[in-house]
């Protein structure tokens, strides 16, 4: 099976990255891997699509550190290849990170892994179902029972009698488009002195959301990985973790100093995934990471969900190596049938 992982940009990846881990995972279980980045994609004229993809000099590695000096070095290789021969383009790609500075990067991923879904490639998450999830307000379509009280707009007088009605509790704002806790803030009260200077800072990049503060964000979040609409686990244990913000910090996660920390999953928490997974499936969504606060989510992440490593030495779990179980359990599904599954249906199966 050769695996293409779609990315921003190679320079920018990390080893610490969860694209990294399921690299190392899908080379570890005898599986070819290439990376993508958003101009790597060729239609010709004759209506092949073609892809260029960094081939790695090795297969044998043990470290991810190892396999990104190697993805980093001179002796990685460019290679073309037919989409035909790649059973499955894994889109790993942040679209807030180039809306600003190269807007014809963003949404390349969608764009182009539709039409390798059209071509037999599996593409996960489902390229449709990420053109839905492009911003935050992806979020409203969920049952309001799991999503805190939420606003977008551009009208710093909307916002002002939003956070009116929290009382005491005061609101957060953030742009409706972002990611990594890029420009989030806390604001206690309609009258607080930085409020319009945060409504500069933020609605410069668009629509602001603001959404009911929860006092419980204050001991932090929990990042709850799922796959195929239910809880990823590995060996009983689930793919979850605490992000324990830094002391001063409203924000936990973990680049911004968010500790990653164990945690027991509630039934709460098992009952807000129930209640996110019909429409997870629906929209062909394979492997999402649910920020939860109590009883609510506070974002869903659907295009670079991270944390697998730290689960992994959280727990000593590999959960990377389920997620690359799990595809090759796809592609098997689509072999049998012929390909005549369709993409949607089948990065739920």
């Amino acid at each position: 099976m050769r695996i293409a992982f779609f990315v921003n940009s190679i320079a920018d990846e990390t080893p610490q990255f969860t694209t990294t881990t399921l690299a190392l995972a899908a080379l570890n279980r005898g599986h070819e891997i290439c990376y993508v980045t958003p101009g790597d994609f060729v239609l010709r004229a004759d209506d092949s699509l073609a892809v260029r993809g960094l081939v790695l000099p090795s297969s044998g590695y043990k470290k991810p550190e190892t396999l990104h000096k190697d993805l980093q070095g001179e002796n990685s290789e460019t290679r073309i290849f037919d989409v035909a021969e790649i059973d499955v383009l894994f889109l790993r790609n942040d679209p807030s990170l180039d809306v600003t500075d190269r807007p014809w990067a963003a949404h390349a991923g969608a764009l182009f892994g539709r039409l390798a879904a059209l071509r037999g490639t599996l593409v996960v998450n489902d390229p449709a179902g990420l053109a839905k999830a492009q911003n935050k307000l992806y979020l409203q379509d969920f049952p309001p029972s799991v999503r805190p009280a939420t606003l977008v707009s551009k009208s710093i007088e909307e916002i002002r009698g939003f956070i009116a009605g929290e009382k005491k509790k005061g609101a957060i704002i953030k742009p409706l488009q972002g990611s990594g806790g890029k420009n989030v803030f806390k604001v206690a009260s309609p009258d607080d002195q930085n409020l319009n200077q945060i409504f500069e800072a933020v609605s410069g990049e668009g629509y602001l959301i603001a959404q009911s503060f929860m006092p419980e964000a204050s001991e932090g979040d929990v990042r709850f990985f799922v796959m195929n609409g239910r809880p990823l686990m590995r060996d009983g244990k689930y793919a979850a973790f605490r992000r324990v913000p830094a002391k001063g910090e409203i924000r936990s996660n973990v680049h911004v100093g968010g500790g990653p920390a164990p945690v027991e999953v509630t039934p709460a928490m098992l009952a807000v995934v129930e209640a996110v997974r019909p429409k997870l499936v629906e929209d062909g969504m394979f492997l999402v990471g649910l920020d939860i606060v109590g009883d609510k989510i506070l974002e869903i992440n659907v295009f670079t969900p991270g944390g697998l490593g730290n689960l992994a030495q959280l727990y000593e779990t590999n959960f990377s190596d389920t997620v690359i179980a799990a595809l090759e359990d796809k592609i098997a599904m689509r072999e049998a049938y012929g390909g005549r599954l369709d993409n949607s249906r089948l990065a739920t199966l």
